[in-house]
């Protein structure tokens, strides 16, 4: 997904919301030695264990107000997690603050599907697929309660067309939305 939307070796990446690190490592694969990459979470716990996996800068902050100066990077990721943003209008201006000129944002998200039979499936493999697959890996009880978590954000996330919207209201050009299986998302857009 990061390549295929742009990012390339010798970049500058900030990774929103980094968790423990899955698109920060992709990230840093990608852009090299020659490039850069900034974590930034606001659990100092998640960054902790991201850092067991990659060395890279980081950063314990919220999307709505982020540490680094205008225009210092080229790319803006954010993986799974625009669900828990307080203030979409404050975190898309903040991307769009600390991207250089002609930097792009990329935002993967998982949605509600539009289609039912879709969202049965859905509620299906979260209700009874995900359990026995933890009972069989002896994780039941912290997979089937993050998995539930995960059921409840997804009845819970925003509508496309709100995301797409604060977007262009941020500033962005060339904002797209593309979809992949019904449920997930990538938002795009480029700093003018």
């Amino acid at each position: 997904m990061l390549q295929r939307n742009g990012l390339k070796p010798g970049m500058a990446l900030l990774d929103v919301a980094a968790g423990t690190g899955l698109v920060t490592v992709a990230g840093v694969e990608l852009v090299g030695p020659q490039g850069r990459v900034w974590a930034l979470d606001p659990s100092p716990g998640m960054l902790a264990e991201l850092r067991k996996k990659v060395d890279v800068e980081t950063i314990v902050a919220y999307a709505e107000a982020i540490p680094l100066p205008d225009a210092q990077v080229d790319f803006v990721s954010m993986g799974y997690a625009l669900r828990h943003v307080g203030d979409l209008n404050l975190a898309f201006a903040e991307y769009l603050r600390v991207l250089r000129p002609g930097g792009r944002v990329c935002i993967m998200e998982i949605s509600r599907p539009r289609n039912r039979l879709l969202r049965g499936l859905l509620h299906f493999h979260i209700a009874v697929v995900v359990p026995v697959l933890a009972r069989l890996t002896r994780r039941h009880a912290d997979v089937q309660r993050l998995w539930a978590y995960y059921g409840d954000t997804i009845e819970s996330a925003l509508e496309p067309e709100l995301i797409l919207d604060a977007l262009n209201r941020a500033g962005f050009t060339d904002v797209d939305c593309s979809v992949t299986m019904g449920v997930f998302r990538e938002y795009t857009g480029r700093r003018p």
